[in-house]
């Protein structure tokens, strides 16, 4: 076993032989930035100040000569060799309470058709999981090489249980065996939390939720967390789907802005078929969101999850509403398919 020194905040991570530095200090609860977790990304790069550490299998466009010349390496993939010192682009949110990862078994109870290309799973805990509204776990799948990320839907004080919302990805091993092969009674392997998307319970400001498709898992998490513990800032979804069959849980928003005066749900259809009968926002989610604010969303915090078109649509109509950046967070996974393409980040939005 290794001791790795996290500078500027002087944590102090125990790292058994052959494991990362990345999976180290989140299991023992220090945060250290990343995203895809497997080197093709660059953001948990930091910099060797001390030691000695096989780099792993980084990416050559995560991790360029240059930067392996200057003793920099990717956390997720770094193996210490030694006692070693590194420097961390550290800047952890005050609401952020940094629950460590661990492991976990998970039977599922429950799956449901949410709609034609979703499903929802539950999955009953060996024992209870602590996380953050908007957190995710690691799925681990027979047959299927490396763990899938997915947000939890349900609310953190329902801590013995996991929902999930799994959107079949054309061709995806992951979501594949879910759709195609994953049974009521079947037990996986399970790690978590992870993620930096969250509510910031301690902001004054009212909030902005926006999702589409299985994005809508983490604005759930959060709303019923907020409701729960009878937030008062005024909180409004809005959730955008092709069409009626596409937008599931409506029933479930409606009956809680029914049931709380501080929350409103805005429901978008872009592509409603006749039979819908549909009589509420035609168009895309982000155009429901300008309509339904008049397009000024100055004094909000936003909060963005779904597929990166509707992300960046969404974050352009709220920086053209005077909405800035320091008040607009988002989810987006990166799987190892993505590879470096996929780590780009937004022209947009510097800090995503």
């Amino acid at each position: 076993m290794y001791q790795v020194t996290v500078e500027p905040t002087g944590d102090v991570v125990d790292v058994e032989e052959g494991q990362t530095i990345l999976d180290a200090s989140l299991r023992q609860g220090v945060w250290l930035p990343f995203a895809c977790g497997h080197g093709t990304c660059g953001t948990c790069k930091v910099q060797v100040l001390e030691g000695d550490v096989d780099i792993g299998d980084a990416s050559p466009f995560a991790l360029m000569d240059m930067e392996r010349d200057e003793g920099k390496v990717l956390a997720c993939c770094a193996i210490p060799e030694s006692d070693m010192v590194i420097e961390a682009d550290i800047d952890v949110d005050p609401d952020f309470l940094g629950y460590p990862v661990e492991d976990f078994e998970g039977t599922v109870v429950a799956i449901d058709d949410l709609s034609p290309t979703i499903k929802g799973v539950k999955f009953e805990l060996s024992r209870p999981i602590q996380f953050q509204a908007g957190q995710y776990i690691n799925l681990h799948m027979p047959g299927v090489e490396g763990a899938r990320a997915f947000s939890i839907a349900n609310k953190p004080s329902e801590n013995t249980v996991l929902e999930l919302h799994v959107r079949r990805v054309p061709g995806g091993a992951g979501t594949g065996y879910i759709h195609d092969q994953l049974q009521i009674g079947d037990t996986l392997s399970v790690s978590g939390p992870y993620g930096q998307f969250f509510t910031r319970k301690s902001a004054p400001e009212d909030l902005i939720f926006i999702a589409g498709g299985s994005g809508l898992s983490s604005p759930q998490s959060m709303v019923l967390d907020l409701l729960e513990h009878g937030d008062t800032r005024q909180i409004t979804l809005l959730q955008g789907a092709r069409n009626l069959s596409e937008l599931y849980n409506k029933e479930l928003f409606e009956r809680l802005a029914q049931q709380h005066g501080n929350f409103t749900y805005v429901p978008a259809l872009d592509n409603p078929v006749p039979e819908d009968g549909w009589e509420g926002f035609r168009g895309y989610v982000h155009e429901a969101a300008i309509a339904h604010f008049e397009g000024q969303f100055s004094g909000h915090k936003a909060y963005l999850c779904g597929p990166p078109p509707m992300i960046d649509a969404a974050i352009t109509a709220l920086m053209q509403g005077r909405l800035f950046e320091r008040d607009i967070y988002m989810e987006r996974f990166l799987t190892a398919a993505d590879g470096a393409e996929g780590a780009t980040k937004s022209a947009l939005f510097k800090r995503i």
